[in-house]
């Protein structure tokens, strides 16, 4: 991360720099080169970012990782189920409608390998219980990691944390 000091003040980005430069007169485009920012007067220096930015953008990124993870296709009974907003909606409604219908009532459902299976409200309750045991394992995966990010001391080590789902 640069660090811009001019006339004692220093500025995180370019554009806080070039707002103090057009004070004095001096515009200067969004490409400059640090060597001519040095003629103008101006320290460039490189900084560490901050770590706890570096944290923060870790939990963020393990965070979409998750949720990723938990509307992945589920395994159950040998083929794999949608599990996104829309199948869900259609899991729910052809549990109440195999209810409706009674004991052994059947449906033709097409898994996410495109393959027709046969399928009882017992079996979709149970690909919904597949999902929340993954969920499960995916949120305890997630808090550990973050309990690891929050405790790295170091950039690097903050950046090598990994989600063990």
């Amino acid at each position: 991360m640069k660090t811009y000091t001019y006339k004692a003040n220093s500025y995180d980005n370019l554009y806080d720099l070039a707002e103090a430069l057009a004070h004095d007169g001096t515009f200067i485009p969004r490409t400059i080169s640090d060597t001519d920012l040095e003629q103008l007067g101006v320290n460039v220096a490189e900084t560490e970012e901050p770590i706890e930015n570096i944290r923060t953008r870790k939990i963020f990124e393990l965070k979409r990782q998750r949720d990723a993870a938990e509307v992945e296709p589920v395994e159950y009974g040998g083929h794999l189920y949608d599990y996104d907003s829309k199948a869900r909606d259609r899991i729910n409604a052809a549990i109440i409608a195999l209810d409706v219908q009674g004991d052994g009532a059947k449906i033709s459902w097409t898994t996410a390998d495109n393959e027709d299976a046969v399928v009882t409200a017992a079996d979709l309750r149970m690909i919904i219980a597949s999902v929340a045991a993954r969920s499960n394992k995916l949120h305890t995966a997630y808090r550990t990691a973050k309990a690891r990010v929050e405790a790295a001391v170091t950039a690097d080590e903050v950046r090598a944390v990994a989600m063990n789902n």
